[in-house]
């Protein structure tokens, strides 16, 4: 975490980073597609584990076109995206969940550096989690799909009319990577292969 001192902007992911929430979240894929195959929903969770940071809406379009070969109905994954925010919002309340490391950086730093929340979960379920845990006081603003990560850090950067060479991206997917590079940003790795 030493290296992220000599940025004055941090753009931080949520899921796999703040929260140890990916276990959970892929097993929420799972229960919202309960009344479909195994093996396609397997297929998704495939999808989900490799393109971390890619919202729900994504991936439900993805499961749709790629895996079912159908036009995904806008009301059926609107519902699916639904069921799986409340899902969340039940299981991912619990601060036992906060990444001990990340978490301690950030209220030690929140003050001498500005930081934002990055994410490809869904923005409000995003702001009411971080509302419940606790800390959504250390972040400048938690942004979230369905806005696409890279939109989300390109917006920040332009209307703060912020210098690129005082930003980083700490991430843990290769989604995370993508946003940083196409923003011409630093990517710092958190547990990333």
């Amino acid at each position: 975490m030493e290296q992220l001192a000599k940025y004055k902007i941090v753009f931080w992911d949520f899921d796999g980073v703040i929260l140890d929430s990916n276990k959970i979240r892929t097993e929420g894929f799972r229960v919202v597609l309960k009344n479909y195959s195994i093996d396609a929903v397997e297929k998704l969770i495939e999808f989900h584990e490799i393109n971390g940071g890619l919202s729900r809406y994504v991936k439900f379009d993805f499961f749709f076109k790629k895996i079912l070969n159908q036009e995904p109905d806008k009301e059926v994954i609107a519902g699916l995206c639904d069921e799986f925010s409340k899902i969340m919002r039940e299981l991912l309340s619990n601060r036992d969940y906060l990444i001990a490391d990340t978490n301690s950086y950030i209220k030690q730093f929140y003050k001498d550096q500005v930081f934002y929340i990055t994410s490809g979960s869904d923005q409000e379920e995003l702001r009411y989690l971080c509302e419940q845990l606790g800390i959504q006081d250390y972040f400048k603003g938690i942004f979230g799909s369905p806005t696409p990560k890279n939109v989300n850090v390109a917006t920040v950067i332009e209307s703060n009319r912020l210098l690129k060479s005082d930003c980083c991206l700490i991430g843990d997917s290769i989604n995370d990577k993508e946003a940083a590079d196409a923003n011409n940003i630093e990517f710092v790795g958190y547990n990333f292969i």
